[in-house]
C-alpha cells in the first residue's frame, strides 16, 4: 500500500517520506524502494534513459535478466542497442540455457539499482504515477 501511494505522490513528498523512513528503519525503506520500481517498469523509460541504463549493465548480467521477461521488454531493450549488440545479446541468452530464478532475479535488482543511481544522479528522470511529464 505505501509503495503505491508513494508511486502517485510528488517527488518531493516521496523523498521525504522516504528519508523519514531511512532514518527510522533503513531495511524497511529499501524493501519499499525496491517495490517502486521493477525491472518490467524498464518499458516506462525513454529511450535515451535505457541506452544510459545498457552504457553501465554487463552483457552477461543483461542476457541473464532478460532470460525470463516478456517480449515488451525485451524490445524495449533491443530497441536501443545496435543490430550487432543485439544479436549477441540474443546468443547470450541462449546459450545460458535453464537458470534459476534467484539468479534472474537477483541480475534484474542489479538493474534496477543502476537505474536508482541513475535517477539519484539526476542523469535519467523515472516517471511515477500521474507526474507531471514534460514534452
Amino acid at each position: 500500500t505505501l509503495v503505491n501511494i508513494l508511486n502517485r505522490s510528488e517527488r518531493s513528498t516521496e523523498k521525504q517520506i522516504l528519508g523519514d523512513l531511512e532514518s527510522t528503519n533503513p531495511e524497511l525503506a529499501e524493501e519499499v524502494r525496491s517495490r517502486m520500481f521493477i525491472f518490467d517498469d524498464i518499458i516506462t523509460l525513454e529511450d535515451r534513459s535505457v541506452q544510459l541504463v545498457l552504457r553501465q549493465v554487463e552483457n552477461r548480467n543483461l542476457a541473464v535478466a532478460l532470460k525470463n521477461v516478456s517480449d515488451e521488454v525485451r524490445n524495449k531493450i533491443t530497441s536501443n542497442m545496435s543490430e550487432r549488440a543485439s544479436t549477441e545479446l540474443a546468443e547470450e541468452i541462449d546459450s545460458l540455457g535453464p537458470t534459476r530464478l534467484s539468479a534472474i532475479e537477483s541480475a534484474q535488482a542489479g538493474v534496477v539499482r543502476i537505474i536508482r543511481s541513475l535517477e539519484a544522479s539526476g542523469d535519467i528522470v523515472v516517471t511515477r504515477g500521474s507526474e507531471d511529464v514534460l514534452v
